[in-house]
């Protein structure tokens, strides 16, 4: 718990009724907690008021509403209003059917959402007074102050791009001091974000959720359609801006993402979710990667040539693509890049509180230290003692061992040495989309059969999709090529060249997604098809006892990495509570469990 002072303020930033809805809580512009709505309600990507993240936020601070000065929210419902009517309008009468279905729910909720943020936190405290504390943000400013706000620098472009906010899907500001200011923007309906999530719905995966997916299966396909998509598409301007032909596109007016046109383009419509994924779904994946990373590439030359500012930072939905943070940093085109860990619409709550205390009540930052940023690792959720992880496995009635500390780090290395997967539920829970070490299953990179058994009978998901690796900071160069810490697995970079593994005659013959299967290099559970790998670096700093944990494992095996993956299984949010974390074991493959000190096997020798 955190003690108050009267001079203290306290700031809450709230996002919700989009996706990904989340709570964070500042102190003096110090991030005390944040966390995901679906962390506690158990609905993945959930879009509700966040009630039990707020919750949790103010009991982490030991505070109420009452003692908070603001409640800031990510975004500014009348400009997104503006949107709507403005977009019907030109692109009437097409999309009527969807314009009456909308309607009403604007008329009813989010035009007036002041009263409906009022209703809400009212449940949380009756009479609750909310009039002279609220504030609104506006979306891209609330992603820009959660990237720039938090990192190691005095001054940065900061660089968000995703679907849509109000009105911007793209926008560059500069960060300087506890300033933000606006340079140029790309608006709707011309959205990068929005065109890879059109090919995510065109290849089967759910929008604003199976991206990821798409990134993961890009690497089995071929470039084939770039041009296609280049000619038709997305015009490319040198500097990295764009324009969407939105004849092919039905998400302005239409409930779909994509239109006949779009399916004439490519000659078929789109796959049926679940059904088989065809080589042409994987060439898709990789030619709208390649034409992301132009993007991306083409804008962050232009715009280190244009402002000459040394750094940059990025966030929204677009910078969760670890492949274009990967070539970005790799290029050099700035001399640091620092990438928010909760850069989708979660991380806008947090980003909503600090405008709401640097820009509105012109608050100084906290002194910059090189090299090192302000997120706390991203372990801002809730913790739980041991006291309470005992009385959930008494409840449950399970078998149980009580360790030391330094018995759960070894019997937890052992365990992974004997290729054993295991659940690992540490400390306070992660804030953003990866698990870095408190909510995470691990197993042993060394082995080949460990990708498809986290696959198929823990994780239940897609035999493509890679695993990341968490390797001891001092030891990623060892590894990888990578040139700067990534503490966030938000780059991916190349195995190092001496460890991969060149395929034979046979195995080049191998074409599709069999070729999951083939052994790519001394570490193949974290090689992923194309040689690379979406890295975790993990400092003794940052979290200690994941640290000690690979440490040992490295000491037992010669190799300081592991395999991580979120401790949850298909569909599901990750973890938060013990309870959470004991139902995914007893329902998985799962070989042991790591909760807090005590140890869970599914089968006891003796």
């Amino acid at each position: 718990m955190i003690s108050r002072t009267s001079s203290e303020m306290w700031i809450l930033g709230i996002s919700a009724y989009y996706h990904d809805s989340a709570a964070a809580l500042i102190r003096d512009g110090v991030v005390v907690a944040a966390a995901q709505e679906e962390r506690f309600n158990r609905k993945k990507h959930c879009a509700d008021f966040p009630h039990q993240a707020i919750e949790y936020c103010l009991s982490e601070a030991d505070i109420t509403l009452e003692q908070l000065d603001n409640i800031v929210f990510y975004d500014k419902p009348f400009l997104k209003f503006e949107r709507l009517l403005e977009t019907y309008h030109a692109f009437a009468p097409s999309g009527f059917r969807s314009f009456v279905r909308a309607m009403p729910v604007w008329l009813k909720e989010k035009l007036f959402q002041k009263r409906l943020l009022t209703q809400e936190i009212q449940t949380l405290t009756p009479g609750f007074d909310l009039r002279q504390r609220l504030l609104f943000s506006e979306h891209h400013l609330s992603h820009a102050a959660s990237a720039f706000y938090p990192s190691p620098f005095d001054k940065a472009l900061i660089l968000t791009m995703d679907g849509v906010g109000e009105w911007a899907t793209t926008s560059v500001m500069l960060g300087e001091g506890n300033a933000i200011r606006s340079l140029k923007e790309i608006h709707f309906p011309h959205s990068l974000g929005l065109l890879y999530s059109a090919f995510t719905y065109f290849t089967g995966f759910e929008v604003n959720a199976g991206e990821y997916k798409l990134m993961g299966l890009a690497p089995y396909g071929e470039p084939k359609y770039v041009d296609l998509i280049k000619e038709h598409l997305i015009d490319i301007a040198d500097d990295g801006s764009y324009r969407l032909d939105m004849r092919y596109f039905n998400y302005c007016t239409g409930l779909t993402m994509t239109n006949k046109r779009f399916d004439k383009l490519f000659a078929r419509g789109p796959r049926q979710p679940e059904s088989a994924i065809t080589q042409m779904d994987m060439d898709l994946a990789r030619s709208i990667q390649m034409v992301t990373e132009e993007v991306v590439m083409k804008m962050a030359s232009s715009l280190r040539q244009e402002y000459e500012v040394e750094n940059i930072c990025l966030a929204g939905g677009v910078a969760l693509n670890s492949v274009a943070n990967g070539r970005l940093v790799r290029s050099g085109l700035f001399d640091g890049v620092w990438i928010q860990p909760a850069a989708g619409d979660a991380g806008a709550a947090l980003g909503a509180a600090l405008v709401g205390y640097h820009l509105h009540h012109q608050q100084s930052r906290q002194p910059v230290v090189a090299g090192r940023d302000a997120m706390r690792g991203t372990y801002l959720g809730p913790a739980f003692s041991n006291d309470n992880i005992q009385a959930v496995l008494d409840d449950a009635g399970v078998a149980y061992q009580l360790l030391t500390d330094d018995e759960l780090i070894v019997a937890a290395a052992q365990a992974l040495v004997d290729e054993k997967v295991i659940g690992w539920f540490q400390g306070r829970m992660e804030f953003g989309p990866r698990a870095l070490g408190n909510r995470s299953i691990l197993g042993d990179p060394r082995s080949a059969k460990t990708q498809s058994l986290m696959n198929q009978k823990i994780k239940f998901r897609e035999s493509f999709r890679p695993f990341a690796p968490s390797v001891l900071a001092e030891d990623a160069q060892d590894y990888f090529e990578l040139p700067q810490p990534s503490p966030y697995m938000l780059l991916v970079a190349p195995v190092l060249a001496g460890r991969c593994i060149a395929p034979g005659d046979e195995e080049r013959a191998v074409t599709g997604i069999d070729r999951v299967s083939l052994v790519r290099s001394d570490i193949p559970a974290v090689t992923h098809v194309d040689f690379t790998a979406r890295i975790q670096t993990v400092s003794a700093e940052n979290n200690p006892q994941y640290y000690k944990l690979i440490k040992c494992f490295k000491e037992l095996s010669g190799y300081g990495v592991v395999v991580n993956t979120s401790f949850n299984i298909r569909d599901e949010p990750i973890v938060c509570a013990p309870q959470d974390a004991l139902r995914c074991f007893q329902k998985t493959a799962m070989d042991e469990l790591y909760l807090g000190n005590y140890c869970l096997k599914k089968k006891w020798s003796g």
